[in-house]
């Protein structure tokens, strides 16, 4: 079967598929927690993001002198001690201690908020999960043999671990999922927790993601055997290009966020803060080939279409885009096409904040959907670091850089997309005054 024909004309929803508004809850963002290369609260993070500073620098978590790509964003200021006992920390990976953190900062976040515990949730992703863990013990079965292996090791390496600490932590009791789907995941994971309000299965869901295995030497060495990283080791700051015309692959980042969403009326009920809304998303697959995404877009456009479509939006009323813009040839180039297509040759001003934190895969679309929250209360499209000259491939896109633009406070697009053409888009509007004070 051929599954690369473009349609005649810009994807559209199918018929039938628009939403039924109708009784169905809106969902509050109420908390935010980060753990990333651009900070570990929300302040440092949002300076950080706002300002366009590149975090990428030499490897300093392990001996990556060998490889061709010698840089990476890594996470420098985070303390797992204000979060974890001794003895627990011990029995954690890496992604654990971070995702655990970038949750608890989200709930401390949205004021502690009390709550029966079987009506909260935790939608959680991860892609890597404890691969840290996996590459010690493995050393350690070859070296001293397999009786020498942690009896932690299971616990402490699956993909589940942050759920069970952060239900650990907080006693909730409601429903709780792991969701995987490559770098599409921190989306998914969101719309996973915000589709838990929606139906009423849950009136807060602690949302997000984490990975921290992308900046180790098993996979460090394969993005580099496969030609996915930059290589541009003399000019760090400038290594992550989204959209340039001088792109030559992504840097790893490592990291964790989270966001804690919640019932809309239950949320000004309690006089919470609110930092925004998800009013929308969607979910599509390429079916196009393991690694490469579909040349044109045809089905991230889709996906752009749909979630804009879900939240009872058209194109014209999305104000900016915080694109998945690894910095690669081939996918920049798709996104582009697939923009120009969503929104019928006239895309909204776009940003790439991977040239700010680099490449976090599975924790990306969490700590993106964050800088969307924040870019749509403000009202300001956070500049594309490293981002010098637009691609010809590219043409035809507003890729903002230099200082942060203001554009007005207005629903935000962002888009996850990962390998294996799995697509995921959220829509984020911004709060009012009101609910932001």
């Amino acid at each position: 079967m051929n599954h690369d024909q473009d349609p005649p004309t810009a994807p559209k929803a199918p018929p039938g598929t628009a939403p039924n508004w109708t009784g169905r809850r809106r969902v509050a963002i109420t908390g935010m927690g980060v753990k990333t290369p651009a900070g570990c609260d929300l302040t440092t993070f949002a300076d950080t993001v706002f300002a366009g500073r590149p975090t990428a620098a030499k490897v300093t978590r392990f001996d990556a002198s060998t490889l061709p790509t010698r840089i990476a964003c890594e996470v420098h200021d985070f303390d797992p001690t204000a979060y974890a006992t001794g003895k627990a920390l011990r029995r954690m990976d890496r992604f654990t201690q971070m995702g655990l953190g970038a949750a608890l900062d989200a709930y401390t976040d949205a004021g502690s908020p009390t709550i029966a515990p079987e009506r909260a949730a935790i939608a959680f992703g991860t892609c890597i999960a404890g691969i840290d863990i996996a590459y010690d013990m493995v050393k350690v079965a070859e070296h001293s043999g397999p009786q020498f292996v942690s009896p932690f090791f299971g616990s402490m390496q699956m993909p589940s671990a942050p759920v069970a600490y952060i239900g650990l932590e907080l006693g909730w009791h409601g429903p709780s999922i792991t969701v995987s789907s490559a770098c599409a995941t921190g989306a998914d994971a969101i719309a996973t927790g915000a589709q838990m309000i929606r139906d009423g299965r849950a009136d807060l869901v602690l949302a997000g993601a984490s990975d921290t295995g992308g900046v180790s030497p098993l996979h460090m060495g394969s993005f580099c055997s496969s030609g996915a990283l930059s290589t541009r080791n003399h000019d760090p700051a400038t290594a992550s290009r989204p959209f340039d015309t001088h792109r030559d692959g992504y840097v790893m980042g490592e990291g964790a966020a989270f966001l804690l969403l919640e019932d809309y009326d239950r949320a000004l009920a309690r006089g919470a803060r609110i930092h925004g809304e998800i009013s929308g998303y969607a979910r599509t697959t390429d079916s196009h080939h393991i690694t490469a995404p579909h040349p044109r877009g045809r089905w991230t456009a889709l996906c752009m279409t749909q979630a804009i479509t879900d939240a009872g939006l058209v194109p014209a009323d999305i104000a900016q885009v915080n694109c998945h813009a690894t910095a690669t040839p081939l996918g920049d180039a798709a996104e582009a096409q697939a923009l120009l297509t969503a929104f019928n040759g006239a895309p909204p001003p776009a940003t790439g904040t991977k040239g700010v934190f680099g490449h976090l895969i599975g924790a990306a679309g969490a700590a993106e959907a964050v800088v969307a929250v924040l870019s749509a209360g403000r009202g300001l499209v956070p500049p594309t670091a490293g981002f010098q000259e637009l691609g010809a491939d590219c043409a035809g896109i507003d890729v903002v850089a230099g200082p942060a633009r203001p554009v007005g406070m207005g629903p935000v697009l962002t888009n996850s997309f990962g390998v294996g053409g799995q697509n995921a888009a959220l829509v984020i509007k911004p709060p009012t005054l009101q609910e932001a004070r």
